[in-house]
């Protein structure tokens, strides 16, 4: 069956989303949204699902215009187009809804006609244009080999990342291409680096690949290095250009050689005081004197282990004074030339890492007339605010994967706990990572995620994560994101993992607590009875042997008559210690009842000398009180091969001892089939043969 195209209807009044509703519902899923937050939030869940919104401005909650504002933040303005239904038609409204990225404006009151078609022609129009994206990304793909040869690449460095922050290499290729830009439009002598932009771009992503043979604890290190430390870090660029002089595409390749010059000589200075070769003014490829003063900017303005990050005129100021080392005069003009542009647009790329203050003048920037009203402001304030509350007292740690990029992000409370940073690049070569989640752990994790179904697209397992260098149990509910109506496209995973530690190790105290006995710390009799059962069960066809044993105190009742039951309970834990002694640690002892007890052996040819040791280990003095006991012995497979019936046997065995006069044992034999059973007729209802 055809899948149809989703479009969401985003009107306070329900009359009017009922009109729109049913001229679209024949060829259309239809979803309402009664203001603003509710299109949020079915946005968020379906973002990848809906083609088309008819959007009114005039909504409580939050109006058109402040929806389009954060549609523009999340990038959804991207690839849902909007249509504005409104009864605005002034050309502030009409002005500021296309300026927010609004495709079509429709006045009210609407002809039906006119509604159909312009919905159908907005979602035909951005079919094409995304299959015309697709067919020329393909193109692209093909006859640019040098994007594949990157990815080779950076496959063949993989396992040596360290952890650099994924942003700084944004950053980096980001500044690069911008200084580039300037420099070409600037200076006729290096305007034939235009067609070579993007590639010197991508290439810069490689820059500091060499820090992987660095030892992280230099590279991290919050105080000043020593000058062996610092000599070792120098070292980096010259094993990157190493790094990339070994792979099969040098030199034949631009992109690698390119990659190659900015390893080696990206901290190169135009004075000649760089390293790693001292290169001076010109002899410093002009790739390689962008790519550092990019770097030097960048590092410059966000934090680092060893100082705290500057704001965009600070770093400036430390550049043009000569303070972070001498570069190209032309570079210079052209970062000064591109200050404001390059501050903003860096702002923009780190949405997700900057202050309030610094988010509510983006969005200022994005709406310009100043229509996000401060309630809005305060409203998308509040929310982040009680995120954050509730996850934090909450104490369960938020996570979110996303396939595409193999990046895990965690909340405040996951980096707390796990000791692990908030955002984990390439997370399936993670060293840290591998150390806070058992390997087989996560691959199950991962087979239960693979494993659901849009119907039941929810697991819950219980596994062990490390916290603070101990194991502990937690609950982990994930589910998987897909992509769109595609099940089999599976886009990343969030989910939550919740400390359940204590009440595991409560519920194992219960259990330990219902299978041991009180007094003596044997097992008890049901108990022991599962444990027996599984094993005769196990080893029916292994050829193996086993004693049923059951004794009794002899005159048992005397200890408490004469001495009190407190008394009676200490000769029941000397001759559990006694027989104990006497056994492996692979046999079954058990209290079944006042003064009896059971013992499951195994034995290799003869009982008698077993029966004997473990017999004799029992009688004895205990203070003033003299130990004897009764024990009947019966033989599995010999006697029985069920346990019921072995017990039994066991029993009368019992009874023909006490029969013999007490203190000493029986084997059992038929001769006892005739003899009344001691324990076996008090047996529990549910020990009992069905």
């Amino acid at each position: 069956m055809k899948l149809q195209n989703k479009v969401l209807i985003v009107d306070d009044s329900e009359l009017n989303r009922s009109l729109l509703a049913e001229m679209l519902c024949d060829e259309y899923e239809v979803l309402e949204a009664g203001n603003g937050l509710q299109a949020v939030k079915l946005l968020e869940f379906h973002q990848f699902e809906i083609s088309l919104i008819l959007l009114d401005i005039v909504m409580p909650e939050m109006d058109g215009f402040e929806v389009l504002a954060i549609m523009n933040k999340n990038k959804w303005i991207e690839h849902i187009p909007v249509i504005i239904i409104s009864a605005e038609t002034t050309a502030a409204y009409i002005d500021a809804a296309y300026d927010l990225g609004a495709t079509e404006f429709i006045n009210r009151p609407f002809d039906p006609k006119t509604i159909k078609r312009r919905v159908s022609n907005t979602i035909m129009l951005y079919s094409k244009q995304k299959f015309l994206e697709n067919a020329v990304t393909e193109q692209v793909l093909e006859k640019e080999k040098s994007n594949l040869i990157m990815v080779e690449v950076l496959s063949h460095i993989v396992e040596f990342r360290n952890g650099e922050s994924g942003m700084h290499v944004l950053n980096i290729r980001l500044i690069t291409e911008m200084l580039l830009t300037q420099l070409c439009a600037s200076q006729n002598q290096y305007r034939y680096l235009q067609s070579q932009i993007l590639l010197i771009a991508n290439a810069s992503s490689l820059h500091d690949i060499g820090k992987i043979s660095i030892d992280e604890k230099i590279l991290n290190k919050p105080g000043k290095l020593t000058p062996e430390e610092y000599e070792k870090i120098k070292m980096h660029s010259s094993i990157g250009a190493n790094i990339l002089e070994k792979t099969r595409y040098y030199p034949n390749e631009e992109i690698v050689r390119i990659a190659r010059n900015i390893c080696r000589w990206h901290h190169e200075r135009y004075d000649g005081k760089g390293y790693p070769d001292g290169l001076a003014g010109d002899e410093i490829p002009i790739e390689a004197q962008v790519v550092s003063l990019a770097d030097v900017y960048d590092a410059l303005i966000h934090k680092r282990v060893y100082k705290e990050a500057y704001s965009h005129q600070e770093a400036f100021e430390l550049i043009f004074s000569g303070k972070c080392g001498a570069f190209n005069p032309l570079l210079l003009q052209c970062m000064k030339d591109i200050g404001p542009l390059l501050e903003r647009e860096l702002k923009l790329r780190s949405l997700g890492y900057v202050t309030k203050e610094e988010i509510k003048e983006i969005i200022r920037t994005i709406l310009q007339s100043g229509a996000a009203s401060n309630r809005t402001l305060a409203l998308l304030e509040q929310e982040r605010i009680k995120y954050q509350f509730i996850a934090k007292m909450s104490k369960e740690i938020l996570f979110e994967y996303t396939y595409q990029t193999d990046v895990l992000t965690l909340s405040e409370e996951g980096v707390f706990q796990l000791g692990l940073p908030e955002i984990i690049v390439n997370l399936k070569e993670d060293r840290l990572f591998q150390q806070v989640i058992k390997k087989e752990d996560y691959q199950d994790l991962q087979k239960k995620i693979r494993d659901v179904s849009p119907e039941k697209p929810t697991i819950s397992e219980n596994y062990c994560l490390c916290v603070h260098g101990q194991w502990r149990w937690f609950k982990i509910i994930a589910r998987p994101l897909w992509l769109g109506n595609d099940t089999n496209t599976v886009t990343g995973v969030i989910g939550k993992c919740t400390d359940i530690h204590e009440e595991i190790t409560e519920l194992d105290l219960l259990k330990q607590t219902a299978n041991f006995d009180d007094v003596t710390g044997l097992y008890r009799r049901k108990y022991a009875r599962t444990r027996i059962k599984e094993i005769i069960e196990k080893e029916h066809s292994a050829n193996k042997i086993y004693a049923l044993m059951l004794f009794d105190l002899d005159f048992f009742k005397n200890a408490n008559d004469l001495y009190g039951h407190m008394f009676g309970d200490k000769v029941l834990r000397a001759v559990a210690q006694k027989v104990k002694r006497s056994v492996r640690n692979s046999d079954i002892i058990a209290r079944i009842g006042g003064d009896e007890f059971l013992l499951f052996v195994e034995y290799k040819a003869d009982i008698t000398p077993v029966a004997e040791r473990i017999f004799q280990s029992i009688g004895g003095m205990y203070q003033d009180f003299h130990i004897c006991a009764s024990m009947g012995v019966a033989l599995a497979p010999t006697h029985a091969t069920e346990y019921e019936d072995l017990f039994h046997c066991a029993d009368q065995a019992l009874y023909a001892a006490k029969h013999k006069g007490r203190n000493c044992y029986c084997i059992y034999d038929d001769s006892m089939n005739s003899f009344l059973s001691v324990l076996s007729e008090e047996m529990p209802y549910e020990e009992k043969r069905t």
